[in-house]
């Protein structure tokens, strides 16, 4: 028997460190050779470990959460006769297997769920919760006594502070639970009945996925001068053609509003560099973008991530489209390649269904802008009636917002391109022309 220690291999990437998400194994347990040992996390890339020799785990090192270089000890596996020595062991005691293979490093973006929700979660500690008893009031006056009730009713009526001398009985002048429902409904906010059911403290540990998020969404904020800017935009004519588009599309894939805002945004780069931008504020260099590989943001069980469409500048809508239900599918389901979640230049962030009047998106460090539609609503409006005049009609309204860094982009330039875009967006023909 010999003990072969397990450092944490090079993933490769120039990553010098990594953060345990999960272990699969604890002390004690056999391993065999090429089993899945823990997933650690760099960036928002979830990397599988598994076991280069077969064995018994003596010890592991760290717990979820923790950070753990590369090269530093991972685990330390007892395992039959001598091991193969090789590179990177830790100790004269320990022996050595031989470096894991390429594949015992398997890459794969996984986007973290759990077996329940939340609420779920605090449910499996306690499967029947009891509610908090319902404050109980003064105590009831001598004269319930004369009410005719059954002591059940009584019983309830004092667990729920109220005086049945207060409650109006049925016809046969007796009070049951149904007049005691009645009170509390005519009664409702009067602070009677609970308004819902207490449950237990919960305390997660921020790891993962959710911990990259607070990180990056700190380093935000902390670090760039967000300004915003909102402008109201008419897509009346714009969801009129995109129902035409999608009315003739054949087997081409959905229009949504999303690939058309794309379409938009890429038209007018060129005139708006600044726009599509990353800022390296530790040397203080701005890369105005030729192409635009626009980030997505999209919504997962484990949190936010940002699928990423390479060139879109050079895809048609229906090519957009197709490239966004792609992506979106792949950060959900746990596909998504890493390459496909990194490099974005500008990035569009959308609530959907949710909407929302006006939003003041987070920029996507280190973009220096991110662009948000929100919901359409419709609304009467005075448009031109075609001879001098105007009169009312209902129109599709939406708000565009966009937020930027402040260091890069000027408040002028950002107006001056999101004016731009409403022309665009309400002169949809113009996005179908060369």
């Amino acid at each position: 028997m010999s003990k072969f220690t397990f450092n944490m291999p090079d993933v490769g990437e120039g990553v010098a460190e990594a953060e345990i998400v999960e272990w699969h194994v604890k002390p004690g347990d056999t391993v065999e050779e090429d089993q899945h040992l823990v997933d650690v996390m760099t960036d928002k890339a979830t990397i599988d470990i598994e076991s280069p020799v077969t064995g018994t785990v003596l010890e592991v090192s760290g717990e979820a959460g923790d950070t753990i270089s590369v090269g530093a000890m991972l685990l330390v596996i007892e395992v039959e006769g001598e091991a193969t020595v090789a590179s990177g062991s830790s100790g004269e005691e320990h022996a050595e297997a031989p470096a894991p293979k390429s594949e015992a490093v398997e890459e794969r973006i996984e986007v973290e769920t759990s077996d329940a929700s939340d609420a779920d979660d605090a449910l499996a500690a306690d499967p029947h919760p009891e509610p908090l008893p319902a404050p109980t009031l003064a105590p009831q006056p001598r004269h319930e006594a004369k009410v005719l009730a059954s002591p059940a009713v009584r019983q309830r009526a004092r667990d729920l502070g109220i005086d049945l001398a207060e409650v109006k009985p049925a016809a046969d002048g007796r009070i049951r639970h149904a007049d005691l429902d009645q009170f509390l409904a005519y009664n409702a906010g009067g602070g009677f009945a609970p308004v819902g059911q207490s449950r237990a403290d919960e305390e997660k540990k921020v790891i993962g996925l959710r911990k990259r998020i607070a990180q990056n969404m700190a380093a935000s904020k902390r670090n760039i001068p967000h300004f915003s800017y909102v402008e109201e935009v008419d897509v009346t004519e714009l969801e009129r053609m995109r129902a035409d588009l999608n009315a003739n599309r054949g087997s081409k894939p959905k229009l949504t509003m999303l690939p058309l805002l794309i379409g938009a945004v890429c038209r007018l780069i060129p005139q708006y560099p600044m726009i599509n931008a990353r800022y390296d504020d530790e040397v203080g260099i701005v890369t105005r973008h030729g192409a635009v590989h626009m980030g997505m943001a999209t919504q997962t069980d484990g949190g936010l991530m940002v699928p990423v469409i390479r060139d879109a500048q050079a895809k048609n809508l229906w090519q957009l489209a197709h490239e966004i239900g792609r992506l979106a599918n792949a950060a959900r389901d746990g596909s998504a390649k890493s390459e496909e979640l990194s490099g974005s230049t500008l990035t569009v962030t959308s609530l959907g269904p949710l909407g929302g009047v006006a939003t003041t998106p987070v920029i996507n460090r280190p973009e220096v802008a991110i662009i948000g539609p929100n919901r359409i609503i419709e609304r009467p409006m005075y448009v031109p009636d075609g001879v001098g005049g105007e009169r009312i009609e209902k129109r599709k309204l939406m708000n565009i917002s966009i937020s930027c860094d402040h260091r890069v982009v000027d408040g002028y330039d950002a107006a001056s391109f999101i004016q731009e875009l409403k022309k665009l967006i309400e002169t949809p023909v113009l996005l179908l022309t060369d």
